[in-house]
């Protein structure tokens, strides 16, 4: 009894121990002391802490190449990546859950021709290998038995999948009502008055008038929210007179950059290419004799003249032709005459002369380029010590008496771009800086090293009246011009309606069948989607700052009868069927998963995550 308890005993501890290295080897390189083998319960199904760990590296890969760079596991936790792998994880085991209730599953036939169907279990003659089959899943760290067991659930949650997607169809109603909607056609007339074509008098307004059209239309002349900003900055450029710069490093680096201040002369040059010396003096003959053009001997040759331009050459580039070709006229073709590639005819399009700059002209861009590098370097060694000045709670207006730093202040808004508002950095430290933040050195595009402070943030408001005289102004006139325009299109408007048609003399424009996208231009934006609410007969005043249109609806079309609308019609047939489709089956899963009870194991969910390497 002794020994049968002891051999029991033997065998239950090796059981244990299978099941850890089976654990161990599901979760690969990864090591942590959870007890439990999934991270999820799901009905009878399980969502295995191998499967997790799997889906999260490949979560985590896709990522990395996303990114180009390194994605630590709590920076996926960060992005929900996590939740998100658990979420799909479980919505799958929920969906083979249903699949074992349902009885459903593939038999060994069709898991044959499944696994015969994936090219990387074939060999080179396109035949099912089993050793290719082996090797594979060894590589992928699965055994035979689990990725068989994943192919017959996948199986079967497609044929769930396929049972509730099959058969869905949106009533052809809907379509029928959207096609018309889109295709819908119109056809009108109308008569368009334009600003530019008002006689208007001269009215000077008084200053009484602009008051008061200033406090009735004081929206229009509002000012932004706006911070008031402190700001001290050091510049290079304030630097300059401080530097001294060596003549011989002067004369270094005007020698380095040889070839931007000693340009040679240039020849802009077409060349054209010949099998032989002779057929390349048979195209010279005849663009002597006006037999060709250098044009049509190059189409003749079945090249275009972008294949023949070589660009602007130098006389070194053209090598023994060099001479020859710097000697003719722009517009002469010389040659034959030798080329790396036989011989050849060029021909002169332009000439480019050559740009000789001295040291003595080229000595003050030269001096201010390494003084404006040395001051951006001695901006940079003083950074250190004002940031701990500003650590040490000094003010900006310190930093400007003891550094010898610009003081500043600037009333700043989203669309302040003058002075230092107009480089990036600044703009970007003074969207975010409020009221609690402390004075902090950063660098500017340029070099320049600023450190910036909130006084005061002014709400929006209305500009003051002297400030926005000519803005008033501006406004005033226009508004005039507009009760103009619109005046005389209600009298119009008024005149049409009353007769039933456009007066005689006018300039009546028409458009026949145009749908709601339809785009005219020199009319107000808003015409064509006006015509779409009127009846047929009926006029409208349509208006905007620069011009005002009568329009009268002549004729309501259906959409136009042509193969875009029939293949409009079965795309969003085709769309619709499978939006309700997808609408289906997200309900039916969410169904499914609420029916299965997912119970989450969270000490073997952080375990893995802890461990996620």
């Amino acid at each position: 009894m002794a020994a049968g308890m002891k051999k029991l005993s033997k065998t239950f501890v090796w059981i244990l121990m299978g099941m850890l290295i089976v654990g161990l080897a599901g979760f690969g390189a990864v090591n942590f002391t959870s007890s439990s083998s999934s991270v999820a319960q799901v009905g009878e199904e399980e969502v295995s802490i191998g499967n997790y760990v799997r889906e999260l590296q490949r979560e985590q890969r896709a990522l990395q190449a996303q990114t180009g760079q390194a994605v630590t596991m709590a920076q996926m936790s960060a992005f929900g990546m996590d939740r998100m792998v658990l979420g799909r994880l479980i919505s799958l085991a929920a969906l083979d859950h249903e699949s074992r209730q349902l009885g459903l599953s593939i038999g060994d036939d069709n898991l044959i021709e499944e696994l015969s169907a994936i090219d990387a279990f074939k060999n080179v003659s396109g035949d099912f290998d089993r050793e290719a089959y082996r090797f594979a899943l060894r590589n992928a760290g699965l055994t035979e038995k689990e990725f068989e067991d994943d192919l017959r659930r996948e199986a079967a949650r497609t044929l769930v999948q396929n049972a509730v997607l099959s058969g869905s169809k949106m009533p052809a109603t809907l379509t029928e009502t959207l096609t018309s909607f889109i295709g819908a056609r119109r056809s009108f007339s109308y008569v368009q008055l334009n600003a530019a074509d008002l006689a208007l008098t001269a009215e000077a307004p008084s200053d009484e008038d602009l008051q008061a059209f200033y406090e009735a239309n004081q929206d229009q002349f509002m000012l932004p929210e706006t911070k008031v900003i402190t700001y001290a900055a050091l510049r290079p450029s304030t630097l300059l007179d401080e530097i001294e710069v060596d003549e011989a490093q002067l004369q270094r680096l005007f020698e380095d950059r040889a070839d931007q201040y000693q340009v040679p002369e240039r020849r802009l040059v077409e060349r054209l290419v010949f099998a032989s010396e002779d057929a390349a003096a048979s195209a010279k003959a005849q663009l002597e004799t006006g037999g060709a053009t250098f044009e049509s001997l190059v189409e003749a040759r079945g090249l275009t003249l972008q294949d023949a331009d070589m660009g602007d050459v130098t006389m070194g580039d053209l090598g023994a032709a060099g001479t020859e070709v710097f000697a003719a006229q722009v517009g002469d073709v010389a040659g034959p005459l030798p080329s790396d590639l036989g011989p050849a005819l060029y021909r002169v399009n332009g000439r480019l002369e050559a740009q000789i700059t001295t040291f003595e002209d080229a000595k003050p861009d030269l001096i201010e380029e390494l003084a404006s590098d040395r001051a951006r370097r001695l901006v940079e060694t003083q950074a250190e010590d004002i940031d701990d000045m500003l650590a040490g709670g000094a003010t900006l207006e310190e930093l400007a008496t003891e550094s010898g730093l610009e003081l500043a202040q600037i009333n700043w808004t989203e669309d302040t771009s003058d002075g230092i508002a107009a480089y990036e950095g600044f703009r970007t430290a003074a969207a975010a800086v409020t009221a609690e933040d402390f004075p902090e050195a950063g660098f500017l595009e340029d070099g320049s090293l600023f450190a910036l402070r909130l006084d005061d943030v002014l709400p929006e408001r209305p500009e003051p009246f002297a400030d926005a005289k000519d803005k008033v102004l501006a406004a005033w006139q226009a508004d005039r011009l507009a009760k103009a325009l619109k005046d005389q299109g209600e009298a119009m408007l008024a005149q049409a309606e009353q007769a039933g048609s456009f007066a005689e003399g006018t300039d009546v424009k028409s458009e026949t069948g145009l749908t709601r996208t339809a785009y005219i231009d020199t009319v107000p934006e808003a015409l064509v989607s006006r015509v779409f609410t009127m009846e047929v007969g009926d006029f409208r005043l349509v208006q905007d700052a620069e011009t005002a249109v009568v329009v009268r609806l002549d004729a309501i079309l259906p959409p136009e009868q042509s193969d875009d609308m029939t293949l409009l019609t079965q795309a969003l047939q085709a769309q619709l069927d499978q939006s309700l489709a997808e609408e289906l089956f997200e309900a039916y899963v969410q169904d499914v998963q609420a029916r299965a009870e997912p119970r989450v194991d969270q000490q073997a969910l952080n375990a893995a995550q802890a461990n996620f390497q």
